[in-house]
């Protein structure tokens, strides 16, 4: 039976109107290596666009988990999908850039005979030009026609992102991208990251560096033994805010000033005071001034929060406390 060519244009446009599928999807992915269990359940998105890190301790799961998404090791059990597509289709994988944690070039190859090769292996049609492109991008254009067997940990590392670039990928993978590499690197590829997230391409990272993660990331996925143990924003995760006051003699109207602002201890002269994550950031320069005009002497003001790597801690330590005070 024909269909209706106004019912086959309104259900094209229906789907034209949708939005795009999240870059990275999985639900409840499972692995085990003989008795051990790498990934128990694991389940999060990364968005069009996002920036998402993952984190935890040595043996967590998060390789793991990146290789399954990838499609080099079969899951146990659960659901992946990459740019709306199930990870075992080849076609999946076509728009994604992989950094991985530990990689080798030949060393008789040139950075520009590498990126032709991947190109190739890709099957896209990437001109010259915006290859030079992307070894430029990481500081590598000065270097293109050299030889590997000369290039360091840092300088391959540097080249292993211009492959995972080179092919304008929608997604880009990276297990650990700042191994091996100087502070002037690391920021290389902190730009790189951030523009990156501007062209609209999304980004899982794997670091150990975790003021990396906090400069760049959307959001955080912490994993610990195989298990998804917190996700959310760096203000979910970070929670409120602290804001530290030096003052002497407070009036009580300079107190009272102070209680409105929220909820406040002291520690002899200093005062510290609770301030929400989505706190109006002028709402500090604010309170100062009041309390000088109520009389209020204002010594010293520090913001602060607790850290990514505190927080980080926190859960991780949380949890082994939990599992040493449960039965055996």
């Amino acid at each position: 039976m024909a269909t209706d060519p106004a019912l086959r244009e309104g259900a094209a446009r229906l789907v034209a109107d949708l939005p795009p599928a999240p870059a990275v999807w999985c639900s409840g992915l499972r692995k085990r290596y003989g008795r051990r269990t790498a990934v128990a359940d694991v389940s999060f998105t990364v968005g069009r666009g996002e920036v998402v890190g993952l984190l935890g301790p040595n043996g967590a799961g998060k390789t793991s988990v990146i290789k399954m998404l990838l499609g080099l090791v079969h899951p146990d059990g659960g659901e992946a999908l990459l740019l709306g597509r199930p990870t075992a289709e080849p076609a999946a994988r076509a728009r994604v850039g992989y950094l991985p944690e530990l990689f080798r070039y030949q060393p008789w190859l040139t950075p520009a005979e590498v990126l032709a090769l991947h190109v190739r292996l890709a099957g896209l049609a990437v001109p010259e030009a915006e290859q030079r492109e992307r070894l430029a991008t990481v500081g590598l254009a000065g270097r293109a026609h050299d030889r590997l067997g000369g290039f360091s940990k840092g300088m391959q590392q540097r080249l292993g992102l211009a492959v995972a670039l080179v092919a304008r990928p929608e997604l880009v993978v990276l297990d650990e991208p700042t191994s091996a590499l100087d502070p002037l690197g690391r920021a290389d590829v902190r730009d790189v990251v951030l523009a990156l997230r501007a062209q609209g391409v999304a980004v899982l990272l794997n670091s150990h560096l975790i003021g990396e993660v906090e400069r760049v990331c959307d959001r955080v996925v912490i994993l610990d033994r195989g298990r998804v143990a917190a996700a959310g924003t760096l203000a979910e995760l970070l929670g409120q805010r602290e804001l530290r006051l030096h003052l002497t003699d407070v009036p009580a109207a300079a107190a009272a000033r102070l209680a409105a602002a929220g909820p406040v201890e002291r520690e002899g002269d200093w005062y510290v005071l609770a301030l929400p994550a989505d706190h109006d950031e002028g709402a500090v320069p604010d309170l100062v001034r009041d309390l000088a005009a109520l009389g209020a002497r204002v010594h010293a003001v520090e913001p602060a929060r607790i850290t990514l790597e505190e927080r980080l801690l926190g859960i991780l330590r949380a949890g082994q406390s939990a599992d040493h005070g449960s039965p055996s």
